[in-house]
């Protein structure tokens, strides 16, 4: 109802109070989020008078006394009761009684709505309103999109910094590392990196045995059986580690390994970060120099040990691998973690320079291939780079999943068709 009444979506005719004074809505006012009436500085005229103030909306009009607005003071400058069921009678608390009118709606708003929220057999329950709708109409509701989960990655990132006593460093460090859990391990790897401070591995980052040592410690993947050697020996030193430092691992990290492919283990990716950890870790500076595609990817390719090299966990090799992280890969880290830190760099020191090739950088890359945007594209919407690709995952993550209808673009459209259709 509130939908209703803050878009002007009642159907034509004209609107009367409850005891047959003529409304009309000049302006619907302001939604208030906090305590107090549903919309402050409306206007409306009732029986060719105007009043400003506030509208209160409820289902049934006797909620007013049941929510206790009789007694707050608050409510006094309510000029309009806005009801579904006309119940009671309202009054301030001087007995004045409240105009009340009854909420006019289009009757086909409820079913519009439902096959927007109530329909989970369909992926996708407004794919022909996408197809219908003019491209500079979905084209400007993306990109909004784009720099909604561009702007919520960089709070996360400031977030850890907050967290970490304002260190870009370690900042970055943990950035990396979730990163390098693609999603399904990723919060597995922050923990991790949270629980082994940059500056143990930093005192052994000439020694490559060592920082695996530390990073496959922390990880719990040496507790069971070793798988060979080389296993057995890191487990031999990350004992010694864990005394010298005081170390305590996280518990239960939940590594997740089934339906992967052996690539993506959490093993080589940890090898990954300790290969880019050896040798001391600098990554904050080199990612704000960052001016490039290529340049940005190369971050995140380091030259792996022998041993990791023929490897996805411990035990047999498995194959020589080419690289420590394939192309593809390497750009969802530079999506996912170059962009958000160059951002939240840029916003904390003010320069606009750096938050603009952030995005410049999204507009670089291909569009991203996995199901959400397979989805949105089979319904007509262009997705051609990583920065309509991030817009189209927002879209799909915090409003259609939560079927959040009533605060996206495209579902307003469908909902708001009587209102299009007598303009």
């Amino acid at each position: 109802m509130q939908y209703v009444w803050q878009q002007r979506l009642w159907p034509v005719g004209e609107m009367r109070t409850v005891d047959g004074k003529r409304v009309e809505v000049i302006d619907p006012g302001l939604l208030n989020t906090d305590a107090g009436p549903d919309f402050f500085n409306a206007k409306v005229a009732i029986a060719g008078e105007t009043w400003v103030g506030n509208v209160e909306i409820h289902y049934r009009a006797s909620d007013w006394a049941r929510h206790h607005h009789d007694d707050d003071r608050a409510y006094d400058s309510v000029i309009l009761h806005v009801v579904d069921k006309d119940d009671a009678v309202v009054r301030r608390p001087d007995g004045q009684v409240v105009p009340q009118m009854r909420m006019p709606c289009d009757p086909g708003l409820n079913s519009r709505y439902s096959e927007l929220v109530g329909r989970a057999d369909i992926d996708l329950p407004c794919a022909r309103e996408i197809a219908a709708l003019p491209p500079v109409y979905t084209t400007d509701w993306i990109s909004s999109l784009a720099y909604e989960r561009i702007y919520e990655k960089a709070d996360r990132v400031e977030a850890i910094r907050s967290r970490l006593s304002g260190d870009w460093e370690q900042t970055c460090y943990v950035t990396v590392a979730r990163g390098l859990g693609f999603g399904i391990n990723s919060e597995p790897f922050e923990r991790l990196a949270l629980s082994l401070p940059l500056m143990f591995i930093g005192k052994h980052s000439d020694n490559l045995t060592s920082i695996e040592a530390l990073l496959f410690g922390q990880s719990g993947l040496l507790d069971a059986r070793p798988g060979d050697e080389y296993a057995a020996r890191l487990k031999k030193e990350y004992d010694f580690f864990a005394v010298k430092f005081g170390l305590r691992r996280p518990e239960s990290l939940g590594w997740k390994m089934a339906r992967m492919r052996p690539a993506n283990f959490p093993h080589r990716r940890i090898a990954v970060l300790a290969a880019m950890l050896h040798g001391g870790f600098r990554m904050m500076s080199r990612i704000v120099d960052v001016q490039d595609i290529d340049t940005a990817c190369a971050l995140f390719t380091p030259d792996l040990s022998p041993y990791w090299q023929g490897r996805c966990s411990f035990g047999a090799p498995g194959g020589r691998m080419s690289c420590s992280l394939s192309r593809s890969s390497a750009l969802v880290m530079v999506i996912n973690v170059v962009v958000p830190l160059m951002m939240a760099y840029g916003i904390s020191h003010g320069d606009s320079s750096l938050t603009d090739r952030a995005v410049e950088l999204l507009h670089e890359i291909k569009a991203e291939k996995n199901s959400i945007v397979e989805l949105f594209e089979r319904a007509g919407l262009k997705v051609n780079d990583a920065f309509s690709s991030q817009g189209v995952i927002q879209l799909r993550r915090n409003y259609c999943e939560k079927r959040k209808c009533l605060f996206c673009r495209i579902g307003h459209r469908k909902l708001s068709y009587c209102a299009r259709r007598r303009e």
